[in-house]
């Protein structure tokens, strides 16, 4: 695969914001970290990291927001600001960007290899393979 490649594309809840990842994915990890799980409002974050280089805004790119805590030394979030979806974002370092993986349109054909910052996992946090499993929303009892 040639380093220019397209490997996958990504996408807001409304569409209107869209993207797409060129080469290496790099890293594919869940974070339990505590601004992880409220920006996510999830147990975790489920997050790509890719090289600036390989990433590319295709449409919608005035429609990101952005939002960056003033004590994190890494830590910001991107959003839809017309849907409120998660969006990737540059790490405040600007040395990797940030990749939702709920918002890529297919499987980007890895797996995620670690989970991180596991201290700070919520209290009420099980793990889904535990749980019982519906093909659909389970009927009332």
């Amino acid at each position: 695969m040639s380093e220019d490649q397209t490997i996958a594309t990504g996408r807001c809840l409304c569409g209107a914001v869209s993207y797409q990842i060129k080469g290496n994915l790099g890293i594919f990890q869940y974070c339990h970290c505590s601004r992880c799980r409220k920006f996510t409002g999830s147990a975790f974050a489920a997050n790509l990291f890719v090289s600036p280089k390989q990433f590319e805004w295709l449409s919608g790119e005035a429609l990101v927001g952005r939002f960056e805590l003033s004590e994190a030394k890494h830590f910001a979030t991107g959003f839809c600001k017309q849907c409120g979806s998660s969006l990737p974002w540059r790490s405040q370092s600007g040395k990797a960007v940030i990749v939702p993986a709920g918002t890529l349109d297919e499987d980007p054909g890895i797996h995620p290899s670690q989970n991180v910052f596991t201290t700070s996992a919520a209290d009420w946090y099980e793990e889904p393979h535990t749980l019982p499993h519906y093909d659909t929303l389970p009927g009332k009892k």
